[in-house]
């Protein structure tokens, strides 16, 4: 995915205990910025998200650790769907320096929506479908 391709843009702040004993953050930090990058993004794009019933939980992920992320790096994590089936998703995530647009990390991620109230995992909405597809600007449901 182009850089330019990205349309939700998550500033991120870096914490004291962000940073592990060699100077830079840990890798198991990251995946706390890639969570908040899509919660954000269903929070900010998607209508009627409701926390206490739906869910969307992560069944896959490859992740490409490219640069060290210093406490002095300004970061920002880029999140988009790039395909959409009936229950899952496909998430691709960048964290990116915000002064050097230098990416420091990438993830891919399989999603499924989830219903917190019978413990199974369920259709995404046709509302999020046309949510998403409108915000990224193409249709990327699976033909």
């Amino acid at each position: 995915m182009e850089k330019s391709n990205f349309k939700h843009i998550l500033p991120i702040q870096l914490r004291f205990n962000d940073i592990d004993q060699f100077g830079h953050v840990n890798n198991s930090v990251y995946f706390s910025f890639y969570d908040l990058g899509k919660t954000n993004y269903f929070g900010s794009v998607c209508p009627n998200v409701d926390w206490n019933k739906d869910a969307i939980m992560v069944v896959h992920l490859e992740i490409d650790f490219i640069e060290q992320i210093y406490s002095t790096n300004r970061i920002a994590v880029q999140t988009a769907v790039t395909q959409i089936g009936n229950k899952s998703f496909q998430l691709y995530q960048e964290v990116i320096d915000q002064n050097t647009q230098q990416v420091k990390c990438s993830c891919k991620s399989v999603m499924v929506t989830y219903d917190l109230e019978n413990h199974c995992s369920k259709p995404l909405s046709e509302d999020w479908k046309e949510a998403i597809c409108d915000f990224e600007g193409k249709d990327v449901r699976r033909k």
